[in-house]
């Protein structure tokens, strides 16, 4: 979703715009900013600034210095992009960077009145459970409704909005360039042509994602084949795969994003009726990620991009 900016705030539009990325420009609106004291610094004289969010056009009047995240991805972008200090708290998901104010605040289960306890001057979310947007907004609140990211171009775009919203708009601008830049890099340079195969466990089910997923397009970017997509049921992108359905497709590559979870490992795959002979197996390809890496659409999507990359390097030299 594309900040809309008020006047003093138009200038910033430029370093905004990522190059390729394919997103529409924001557009600046033509009610002029407040005046400012000569002590205002011109971050602050950006406001007050729209967002186009989830929720529809959310207007923050001025800089917000008391911000509660409720997504652990939105928690890890606004560290990056320089708003950590004004960042009041944090749910009990959001465990990266260490230094964030975490709580026993709830994404899952927002509880409205305690956040509002909290007398916080923004709010982001991920998603609307219970109505937690509208009980927010009632008392005044500006809550931004930030998805989760079905494509990159959506990831580079939250994170310019977040920057728009807190008053940080150059630094995330920079920030999500920065992530195009390195990710096109890492694609470009992989092996390609090898049709190497593969298979992404969320959990030991195990249940899996299709490549119309975030993560099948971020394995797209190698030109790797995911075997969930001949999955029986699809089941929305995210397939449960029978032990019987993997060892038929026998993938090449196999990704663990439920190490920390549920403990898997190339070692108890090895135990699992018949996977014992999988290629991934016999030929050293089973790579552990970070579980947390791997489910959020924040700056550090980079790092899952950069082992993807190494694993698909390694399969194919």
């Amino acid at each position: 979703m594309r900040p809309v900016r008020t006047a003093l705030a138009g200038a910033l539009l430029g370093a905004l715009t990522l190059a390729g990325c394919g997103q529409p420009t924001g557009t600046a609106e033509t009610t002029p900013a407040p005046a400012t004291s000569p002590g205002e610094t011109a971050q602050a004289a950006g406001f007050p600034v729209t967002v186009q969010a989830g929720n529809g056009p959310v207007t923050i009047a001025k800089k917000p210095t008391k911000i509660i995240s409720l997504s652990a991805s939105h928690t890890e972008t606004l560290f990056a992009i320089g708003a950590g200090p004004q960042v009041l708290a944090v749910d009990d998901q959001s465990n990266y960077p260490p230094e964030a104010p975490k709580t026993d605040l709830s994404g899952f289960k927002p509880n409205a009145e305690a956040i509002i306890a909290k007398q916080p001057d923004l709010v982001i979310v991920s998603n609307d459970i219970d109505g937690v947007v509208a009980a927010l907004t009632k008392v005044g609140v500006p809550v931004l409704l930030e998805p989760a990211a079905t494509k990159l171009d959506e990831a580079y775009d939250e994170v310019t909005d977040l920057g728009a919203a807190t008053g940080n708009a150059e630094k995330a601008g920079q920030v999500a360039a920065d992530m195009k830049r390195r990710i096109d890099a890492f694609a470009a340079a992989a092996p390609k042509g090898k049709n190497l195969t593969y298979l992404h466990e969320l959990d030991s089910t195990p249940y899996s994602v299709t490549s119309s997923t975030f993560l099948g397009q971020i394995y797209g970017l190698f030109g790797l084949t995911n075997i969930a997509d001949k999955a029986p049921d699809t089941a929305g992108g995210y397939p449960k795969l029978s032990s019987e359905f993997v060892v038929k497709a026998d993938p090449d590559l196999i990704f663990l994003a439920d190490i920390k979870c549920c403990g898997q490992s190339k070692e108890t795959l090895a135990k699992r009726p018949g996977w014992a002979g999988l290629s991934a197996i016999k030929n050293d390809r089973v790579i552990p990620l970070d579980d947390d890496i791997a489910s959020r659409w924040g700056p550090r999507v980079v790092d899952l991009v950069e082992m993807v990359g190494e694993a698909v390097g390694k399969a194919s030299g």
